[in-house]
């Protein structure tokens, strides 16, 4: 337990892990601002309604959804997920984004460094892509943690929340773990507690922010609150940590909005 760690003077390590994302959205940082470290969990398969090869920035027209040409396959891990086609995608998202944003406020900050992703790459591997643009956003929101992918770790047994368990455990020191709020459907509680390891589960309430559009649009990819926001965009996007349980523990029930 984790009141047993902190009584024996042992450190204590917070982990999560998601599944590699294009351009995420604030729910995800905030997840990794509470962790001590971040894993890019690429041993499973896409999912067909998932966000690995695909988020939405918001346009003049309303929110836009930028997808990645990928061959998609349910047996292939996302470690081996390949980009498909030529560069027409990275072009046309590019000028998507350029359009949506070049009148926002840090556009001069923030587009300079996003256009090599672009203009200057040719992607092979969708995760190659998701983690590169992951740790640019870390950077320009001022989160450093370190970043590892379980594809590194050996063989991992199990699926679902005996994977995860597995996961932890190949690490080793894991004494929290931070899952997303749809954790709660699968998680086995016990069998992380039995390990040692306590669990909590995020719920995110999404902050609002100045746009570029009249209104406010929530679930964008955090590329729209840094080109509004700029460097207290990481301040914005933590006032969504609220109800976060831990198993039992009636959790907190505090509101922000």
């Amino acid at each position: 337990m984790v009141a047993d760690a902190v009584l024996r003077g042992e450190a204590m390590k917070v982990l999560t892990a998601h599944q590699p994302t294009y351009m995420p959205w604030c729910g995800l940082f905030d997840k990794i601002a509470q962790a001590d470290e971040m894993v890019l969990f690429d041993i499973v398969s896409a999912e067909d309604s998932g966000f690995e090869n695909r988020n939405k920035i918001l346009t003049n027209a309303g929110p836009l959804m930028l997808t990645v040409p990928i061959r998609h396959s349910r047996e292939v891990p996302l470690s081996e997920v390949r980009i498909v086609g030529d560069s027409t995608w990275r072009r046309k998202h590019w000028r998507s984004i350029e359009a949506a944003y070049h009148k926002a406020p840090f556009w001069d900050r923030y587009g300079p460094e996003l256009k090599p992703f672009y203009m200057a790459t040719h992607w092979q591997r969708l995760v190659d892509l998701d983690e590169l643009l992951l740790r640019w956003c870390m950077n320009a929101l001022g989160l450093k943690r370190p970043i590892r992918r379980a594809s590194t770790l050996g063989p991992l047994a199990g699926s679902k929340s005996e994977l995860v368990l597995s996961m932890c455990k190949a690490i080793g020191g894991v004494t929290e773990y931070i899952f997303g709020s749809q954790g709660r459907n699968y998680a086995d509680v016990e069998a992380f507690r039995a390990a040692g390891i306590e669990v909590r589960f995020q719920d995110y309430q999404h902050p609002t922010y100045p746009q570029t559009q009249p209104g406010f649009v929530p679930r964008m990819s955090v590329i729209d609150l840094l080109m509004n926001v700029g460097p207290g965009s990481l301040g914005v996007l933590t006032t969504g940590t609220v109800n976060v349980y831990r198993h039992g523990s009636g959790g907190i029930g505090a509101g922000i909005i």
